[in-house]
Parts: structure tokens; sequence; C-alpha cells
């Protein structure tokens, strides 16, 4: 694996108690010129494995939603380029080279798009809706922010050329019921604070058909019931996430 990349690269990870994944991660990142970890105030072990990497930037910031917490990340950087990762995802050796060859030749794009595999504890889910998840991770920050209207399930906006890695990104987000359901009850609560935000409202009819439409197209139609009982835990928990954004909105509106 070459030592140096053409155009330094700052690795950006935000956290909140993620002392479980946070030194797999820290130890793959010697490529790095820069890591910044932008902490909402974890009261778990991640500040004390976060700063026993020299690399390591740790600083603290009040969580009011993952678009401006990604924000002040980028803020925080001190290169253009930016590889933004999540606690819980994981590069592989040949991922790794890809992003290094990438940015050695890379005279075109602003901005490229990973593909991630799913891991349900500690296998493969192959369906149920994930087969084609792909997020932006890798960006020249000149040309890309995220929308501050969104709240929750960030969207970077790119201005430019935008590229795919072939290799792909592991990202192990299902490790319990209980853990997977909590994470999925605090995106539906953020996502109806967007919509509340935008006078979005909410409907017996939007509250009963939309998770039960999410979860059989994601069952059926994306072909969750080849994976066995996980696929019906997933699409359960991902169609129970609209549910809860729907109750929460109700909520939000009463209150107001």
């Amino acid at each position: 694996m070459p030592n140096s990349i053409t155009e330094k690269i700052s690795v950006l990870i935000i956290t909140l108690n993620e002392e479980e994944h946070l030194y797999s991660l820290l130890s793959d990142l010697d490529f790095a010129d820069e890591i910044v970890i932008i902490d909402s105030f974890s009261t778990d072990k991640t500040a004390y494995i976060a700063k026993s990497f020299p690399k390591v930037t740790f600083l603290q910031n009040k969580f009011e939603n993952f678009s401006a917490q990604r924000n002040f990340a980028i803020s925080q950087a001190k290169n253009d380029w930016i590889l933004f990762l999540d606690a819980d995802e994981f590069l592989t050796a040949e991922l790794k080279l890809e992003i290094i060859e990438t940015l050695q030749n890379n005279q075109t794009y602003s901005a490229y798009f990973f593909e991630r595999v799913f891991m349900f504890e500690k296998k493969i889910l192959n369906y149920s809706g994930n087969q084609t998840d792909k997020i932006f991770r890798l960006f020249n920050k000149k040309f890309a922010k995220y929308d501050e209207k969104r709240l929750v399930h960030e969207k970077l906006i790119v201005e430019g050329k935008i590229g795919y890695l072939k290799n792909k990104l592991i990202h192990y987000s299902y490790a319990s019921f209980n853990d997977y359901k909590e994470k999925i009850i605090f995106y539906g609560n953020f996502k109806a604070r967007e919509k509340f935000i935008k006078q979005k409202k909410s409907n017996f009819f939007l509250q009963i058909f939309h998770p039960t439409y999410n979860f059989l197209y994601n069952y059926v139609i994306r072909l969750g019931i080849l994976d066995g009982k996980k696929g019906i835990i997933i699409c359960y928990l991902n169609a129970y996430c609209i549910y809860i954004r729907y109750r929460e909105l109700n909520r939000l509106w009463k209150q107001n």
C-alpha cells in the first residue's frame, strides 16, 4: 500500500458513546493526515480511546442535529479532502487502497459515492432494502456541504462531478434488537421535527399506510423474505421508524 497521498486527507467522525467500535476504526486510519472527532459529550470511554491516538483532534460540541454536527466537523478540518465515517463503519484493505489511489489520481470529481454492506450482528444482510445502500463518504469540502434543512438522514449537496468507488464499506449498524430500535426511534423523532419545521402534517392514513407499505415493499419487493428471520426484524424496525415519525409529528402539532 502506498505510504503517502498526493492530496492530504482529513478523516472526520461524529460520536456519542462509541467505545465499542472506535478503537478498531481509529487503528485502521494510518493513511489519514489528521483525524477529527466531534463528540456529543459521551459518558463512556469514547474520549479516552480517541485521545490515545496521536493523530486525533478530539472536540466536544452540543448536538443539535446530524447535518449541523457534520458541517461543524467539516469546519474543523484543515484539509480540503474529507473522508467522513461513522464509528460503526469499517474500511477493508481493498477500500483503503482504492481511497489512496483515487486521491493520488483524481483530477475530475468533487465527491465519491460508497456502496455499503449492512451487517446484522456479525453476518451480512443481503436484501431487505439494503442491497443498494450507497452514501457519500469522500469529498472535497470546497464543493460540498450538508443540507442544513435535513436534520437526520443527511444529504450532501455537491457541486461538480460525482464518482463511485467499487469497493464496499462495511456497516455494523445492527448490534442487537434493542440497540437498533433505540437508534431508529431517535431517527424517527428527528425526522418528525424536520417535517414539522416544513409545516408538514400527519393523518391517520399516513400513520397506518406508510409503515405498512414500507414493510411490505422491503420484505417482498426488496426480497427481505430471503433474509429469513433477520429480514423480518429489519423490515419491521425500519417500518416502525416511520410509525414513530408520524406519532411524534402528531404530538408536535398538538403541543403547538
